[in-house]
């Protein structure tokens, strides 16, 4: 069996954090179904699933021709009422013939192959291919995620601005019961992972989902914050002007990075062997302390010349 899945995260378009009922009434994506909140460990507010129909052809490695037939199944998320995610899955299974769209209807987030299923080419196609032939869940998560960033309760005054990643993944079933459960992560572009899965039947596909989820939300504000420091370091403005750019990161974001929160348990060991290698947590405290001692020794400075402005201006004793 296999799965496979995008996920888009970006800034959400507006100039503060929205409260759990402003986020609800944005992810209002299906009439007549209910959005999914939580506010421990930080806000968290998840659509209905909108259902995309896909007939086309499948990404291959070796430039086969088969194709698939179903319904890939999206939903969008706001975390802390501050970052968009969208997230598309669907689970590719072997089949013959075509059959009727109330055949496929009945059973979203599966898609069928009319015809003989190689699952590792079509895995290395989806993974590692830029077809625009083929099926396209770049376009179709893209698409959901614009229409939450379009939502007119949305100001489009972001306090800073980061660019959109995609993470792109698959996830195959272990061979053997006792076979670890797995994750290999690459970085393809500066707004492009690629992550592939080996993993428990029992985690796809919504186990499996929601690490990919927390995975790109985390690699988003590590991304972000990198980029942040990057142009603070290399580029050559004022003392105020350097902390006005650095500022925003500490009070908007800080607090949602708690990586694995909302992590099924049996998939936890994966973030815990990548908190080691690569070491996300360390990575990103790392740039928390730089930004932290920047603005602390701006802060100082500024002091000092305000110290010495006043005793400048007080007249000289008689």
């Amino acid at each position: 069996m296999l799965t496979v899945g995008e996920v888009h995260t970006s800034l959400l378009q507006h100039s503060t954090a929205l409260a759990q009922e402003q986020s609800a009434e944005v992810l209002s994506l299906v009439e007549g179904e209910a959005v999914l909140t939580s506010r421990r460990p930080s806000l968290y507010a998840v659509s209905p699933d909108v259902r995309t129909g896909v007939d086309c052809w499948l990404p291959s490695a070796k430039k086969r021709q088969l194709r698939g037939v179903g319904a890939v199944v999206t939903r969008a998320i706001i975390t802390g009422g501050r970052i968009g995610q969208a997230s598309s899955v669907i689970q590719v299974v072997p089949g013959q013939r075509r059959q009727p769209w109330s055949h496929y209807l009945a059973s979203p987030g599966v898609l069928e192959t009319v015809g003989k299923l190689d699952a590792a080419d079509l895995a290395a196609g989806f993974l590692h291919g830029n077809a625009a032939d083929v099926l396209n869940l770049e376009a179709i998560t893209g698409r959901v995620l614009d229409g939450v960033q379009m939502s007119d309760l949305l100001d489009r005054r972001p306090p800073l601005r980061a660019a959109r990643t995609r993470l792109r993944w698959t996830a195959r079933v272990a061979e053997r019961p006792d076979q670890v459960s797995s994750a290999v992560v690459t970085v393809d572009s500066p707004t492009l992972r690629t992550v592939e899965l080996v993993v428990g039947p029992q985690d796809v596909p919504a186990a499996v989902a929601g690490l990919c989820e927390d995975l790109a939300l985390h690699d988003w504000l590590l991304t972000m914050l990198s980029a942040v420091v990057e142009a603070a370091v290399t580029r050559s403005v004022s003392g105020q002007e350097h902390i006005e750019r650095l500022r925003p990161v500490l009070e908007h974001l800080l607090h949602l990075w708690l990586p694995g929160a909302r992590v099924d348990p049996r998939l936890r060991p994966i973030w815990d062997r990548l908190e080691q290698v690569p070491g996300f947590s360390r990575q990103w405290k790392s740039s928390v302390n730089w930004i932290r001692d920047q603005i602390s020794v701006s802060n100082q400075a500024l002091l000092r010349d305000l110290a010495g402005r006043v005793a400048v201006s007080q007249p000289l004793p008689r």
